[in-house]
């Protein structure tokens, strides 16, 4: 007994220290953490429940044979986050430069499965070189296992990728399936293929970072949703992240308990839209002065910025916010916001979160480069996840609704179940100058008669009492009473039903 024992802990001991303290000292001099440490600061304390701990790889070609490390270069269990479960693994860079063995993924295929069975989020933390060399098509089969996993996984369970080193090749495919990809400055970087292949087959010199570093894809790719300075930032962010989450997808979005009232009144928001029409302002300053606790989890910020996408809680419960940004493009929708807003509305959908829609719109972004990129397709995408959406949706127009977007953003049309206007919204089918210059075409050269007219089409239509007429508005409401709308009408939809027709899956204009 006692001999068992004693190489029980042996056993131990090499699996926490994994390739050795030689190469944690090189992990830690990159300013990365290790696996376990990553683990240890983003779980509470003494809850990790680890699995697999003396697993090893089963190739025996190249010498691997006689290089084995207990746990094969991945930290996996479960444990407790703000004392909700969830389920965890951690690649360890220093085993094998965190290569996917097939034994290594046959260590995260069991953690999928069973956060399948007990309806629990998946977060994985992301260090490795990719598929493990030595053990060729094994080792390809085994990130298709995960593949698999990761699509049935989908719209069941909240999946979280953190990337905390390199992720490339075939090893990018795996979170770019996940719910959420967060990103950490200069340790981590995703591409399909390094600077070295490219400059051989394009020609095109390129460093790691700026060919898949995280400012690369929360900029320029959107691949990535945010990225942060460092380890302990990222582990951080991803604790107060995973609060607003459901844990599957047959329950309701968490409770958190607030001291903020819900009729709280915000007088500064009467002044919030500028007198002139073609001036901006900051929607996200209406977004924080309506939530509670002016507490708002902003997600894909410097990626197509001309909207807004994010969690934050009203009542308690957490709530989806989509929002048009006067200050960027003057709000305008394009292919990457029509993408961004999409997929964020979809996940919203499938965990059972209400969707907060503000609107200040004034179409499409027109032009070639747009159009030959297929703005057209890409904007359905947005149309097609409001349409498709059975939460609750609550829509507040705060100033410009023009057009075919005024219809996608969640518009009564799209079973929008409250739709609600500023008395400074404008719902029409275009501004007042566009839609006379093309009505009173003929009266082009007498500009008196053309402000006339730009005078009283702004008066009949610029305004939400004609929507409103025809019952396109539930109510055109004070800027300072917000809130307290938004927060009736969720506890009013908190019971709602609705299901679409019985259908394999509908075809999302891809």
């Amino acid at each position: 007994m006692q001999e068992i024992i004693r190489r029980l802990e042996e056993k131990r001991a090499a699996a926490r220290l994994g390739g050795g303290q030689t190469r944690i000292d090189k992990q830690h001099a990159k300013g990365k953490l290790t696996a376990r440490e990553r683990i240890e600061l983003f779980l509470d304390p003494d809850t990790f429940e680890e699995w697999d701990m003396f697993v090893e790889h089963r190739c025996s070609d190249f010498g691997m044979e006689e290089q084995k490390t207990p746990g094969d270069g991945v930290v996996t269990g479960y444990c407790m986050v703000n004392g909700r479960l969830v389920f965890v693994f951690s690649q360890d860079f220093t085993v094998f430069g965190g290569s996917l063995s097939a034994a290594h993924a046959d260590k995260i295929c069991k953690v999928m499965d069973h956060a399948m069975k007990v309806g629990a989020p998946v977060i994985g933390l992301n260090d490795s070189g990719g598929a493990r060399i030595q053990e060729g098509v094994d080792s390809l089969a085994g990130y298709a296992d995960v593949f698999q996993r990761n699509v049935m996984a989908s719209g069941v369970i909240p999946q979280i990728s953190m990337i905390m080193g390199p992720c490339a090749g075939g090893a990018v495919y795996s979170p770019s399936m996940t719910d959420f990809i967060f990103m950490v400055k200069d340790t981590s970087y995703m591409f399909v293929t390094g600077p070295d292949v490219v400059k051989t087959v394009t020609h095109e010199t390129v460093t790691a970072e700026q060919l898949g570093g995280a400012v690369t894809h929360t900029t320029k790719s959107g691949v990535a949703d945010l990225a942060f300075e460092n380890d302990v930032e990222a582990l951080l962010m991803l604790r107060r992240f995973v609060n607003f989450l459901p844990a599957n997808n047959r329950e309701k979005p968490p409770f958190w308990p607030t001291e903020d009232p819900t009729d709280r009144k915000i007088p500064s928001l009467d002044t919030l839209i500028p007198a002139d029409p073609n001036r901006p302002y900051d929607m996200k300053e209406l977004i924080q002065k309506i939530v509670d606790d002016n507490d708002f989890f902003e997600l894909q910020s410097t990626y197509a910025a001309n909207i807004i996408t994010g969690f934050a809680r009203m009542q308690g419960s957490t709530v989806g916010i989509v929002a048009n940004q006067p200050m960027v493009l003057a709000g305008c929708l394009d292919i990457d916001s029509s993408k961004k807003a999409a997929r964020f509305v979809r996940f919203c959908d499938a965990f059972n979160i209400p969707i907060i829609t503000l609107v200040d719109v004034p179409g499409f972004l027109p032009g070639t480069s747009q159009e030959y990129s297929g703005i057209i397709k890409h904007g359905a995408k947005l149309l097609y996840a409001y349409a498709e959406a059975t939460v609750p949706k609550i829509t507040v127009i705060t100033r410009k609704a023009y057009g075919g977007a005024y219809d996608v953003m969640a518009s009564k049309h799209l079973r929008g179940d409250v739709n609600l206007a500023w008395p400074t919204a404008e719902i029409a089918v275009m501004g007042p100058k566009g839609a006379v210059e093309i009505i009173f075409r003929a009266d082009m050269k007498e500009p008196d008669k053309i402000a006339a007219r730009t005078d009283e089409y702004r008066e009949k239509f610029a305004n939400p009492f004609v929507a409103g007429s025809r019952g396109f508005i539930d109510d055109v409401i004070m800027p300072h009473s917000t809130r307290k709308r938004i927060c009736r009408s969720l506890a009013m939809l908190r019971d709602k039903k609705l299901e679409n027709p019985w259908r394999k899956h509908g075809n999302i204009p891809l």
